[in-house]
């Protein structure tokens, strides 16, 4: 087969062990820094055109999205081009932007899977009604296109909270959504990655803060460790997977005195959890191209 992998170039530990395994499986691959693309919309002849030539769209069996969070307006029209020739990915556009868009990736998911407590909101003027739907303080705030842990606070206080909404509207002048969120006391700094490729749990890791910072990210100092899913956690990672729309995905989970609950659905979860857990995650998303690269096939049918 000849693969397309949209990424940010061959530095990326991605990208380099995705070509790795199906170069040695026998596939060809083509590494497109998807940024650099030029996309030509037209009904007769739609384009991209790369390093100033066409790519030949349909010669390729499979594309794999890798793409970065602050280029998902334009990653996704790249796909989507290359989607519109009936070309199998392991992420559609739409899901894509699906999971990057916060609001609607939590309406999704509270469909199907528990989530914390949270309302989006565009001004801070109701803060107190906000903060008693929430069930008082202290309360998590995230800009609605937060990643990596980057725009998200922890208010303690009511007037901390106040302070944080204000500050978070007056610098996003453009109106960016911003979320509040219940703080999960019993398991601050500690979430779980699950790592779901084709329906089934591949790898999964404990991350945990290795100071008070609540945030567990591995970006932000966060230590990762194996763990062992239950049986309810492994059926809500696959779930929430499907639920936004995507075949490989990196799920979010917290455990809470309630039952497990979804922080979100990442369209391109990172490999750092190979080096945390010893699994393979780059062969299972070669293996599922394999088993579902037909020309026509989409694998993208919930709705927008």
């Amino acid at each position: 087969m000849k693969i397309a992998i949209l990424s940010n170039g061959t530095g990326n530990y991605s990208t380099k062990r995705l070509k790795e395994v199906a170069e040695a499986r026998g596939h060809q691959v083509d590494i497109i820094k998807y940024k650099n693309c030029l996309v030509s919309v037209d009904k007769e002849n739609p384009k991209v055109i790369y390093k100033g030539k066409e790519i030949d769209i349909k010669t390729y069996d499979a594309i794999i999205p890798r793409i970065a969070n602050y280029m998902t307006r334009y990653g996704t029209s790249v796909v989507r081009q290359l989607e519109r020739e009936g070309i199998f990915t392991t992420a559609s556009g739409i899901a894509i932007a699906r999971a990057r868009d916060k609001l609607r990736a939590t309406q999704i998911l509270a469909r199907t899977v528990d989530v914390p407590k949270t309302i989006f909101s565009r001004n801070s003027i109701d803060i107190d009604t906000m903060l008693e739907e929430i069930g008082g303080e202290p309360v998590i705030i995230k800009l609605g296109t937060s990643t990596h842990g980057n725009g998200v606070v922890l208010a303690e206080t009511k007037k901390a909270a106040r302070s944080a909404l204000q500050a978070f509207y007056l610098y996003n002048e453009d109106g960016t959504n911003v979320m509040i969120q219940e703080f999960i006391a019993e398991s601050a700094g500690t979430d779980i990655r699950v790592f779901v490729v084709g329906g089934r749990v591949v790898a999964s890791m404990k991350r945990q803060s290795l100071n008070d910072d609540f945030r567990s990210n591995l970006h932000k100092g966060g230590q990762g460790t194996a763990i062992k899913l239950t049986d309810e956690e492994r059926k809500i990672a696959i779930k929430s997977a499907k639920a936004v729309g995507l075949g490989v995905a990196g799920v979010d989970i917290m455990r809470s005195n309630r039952g497990p609950l979804v922080l979100e659905v990442n369209a391109s979860p990172g490999f750092g959890i190979e080096k945390v857990t010893g699994r393979d995650v780059a062969t299972p998303i070669i293996e599922y191209i394999e088993q579902n690269a037909k020309r026509g096939q989409k694998k993208d049918k919930v709705g927008a």
